[in-house]
């Protein structure tokens, strides 16, 4: 079956898996990139990639009302069990172990960035995610400087990778990241929110594209494909 991605906004996701809704990185009401409001996410289950609060503000909020089951390392995993939500809901992780979920195989990969918690405490190691489900392969690299072993995440049938520099890699190193990971499609993310990631995604599609057989969809907030 088909699986439907959404791109919300920044480095907020939805997936649609076999009726299952996936939330990556929730961040709706703060987020300057939607209107999509917190409290009207549907979700059977949340993945937060690291602590900062553009990637985790409405987490707590989303799990407590849907009681999806949420995904991330332990040390945020232990920082929403703080939050008051429900233990059976939480489900930890760390770098390079995966798991078996209703949605698919989900594995947290390296992602080279920070990842303190909005009140200051440890959020452990920032991660992206690699999910395996319905015969295809998704690549979600989230907050992340260009790294060489994105290569053990090749050939994934859809890549989210951020191009807006500064906090992330930006356009030439995401470049590079196609290069390594080898992708059937890439969606650029975290660009744009800000004046300090402001990006040309039309750019970095015309560069990608030139250098690579991968295809590359810009999509607009709100905007989603099929995989």
């Amino acid at each position: 079956m088909a699986i439907k991605y959404t791109y919300v906004g920044h480095n907020t996701h939805l997936l649609d898996i076999d009726g299952k809704k996936v939330v990556i990185d929730p961040f709706f009401n703060d987020n300057p990139a939607t209107d999509v409001s917190a409290n009207s996410v549907e979700a059977d289950f949340i993945l937060v990639s690291h602590g900062h609060y553009d990637h985790i503000a409405d987490a707590v909020l989303i799990a407590k009302r849907t009681e999806a089951k949420v995904i991330s390392n332990f040390e945020i995993i232990a920082w929403l069990d703080k939050q008051g939500v429900p233990q059976e809901q939480l489900h930890a992780q760390h770098i390079g172990g995966g798991f078996t979920h209703d949605i698919g195989y989900v594995k947290l990969t390296i992602a080279h960035h920070g990842s303190m918690l909005p009140d200051g405490s440890n959020g452990g190691n920032p991660t992206g995610f690699l999910i395996k489900t319905n015969d295809k392969t998704l690549y979600f690299a989230c907050d992340t400087a260009l790294f060489s072993d994105m290569k053990l995440y090749a050939n994934a049938d859809l890549a989210v990778l951020p191009i807006g520099d500064n906090f992330t890699m930006g356009p030439n190193d995401a470049v590079q990241a196609v290069k390594f990971c080898t992708p059937k499609v890439v969606v650029p993310c975290h660009y744009n929110t800000w004046a300090p990631i402001k990006q040309n995604a039309e750019a970095w599609k015309e560069k990608v594209e030139a250098v690579t057989d991968t295809k590359v969809e810009n999509l607009k907030p709100g905007q989603s494909l099929t995989i």
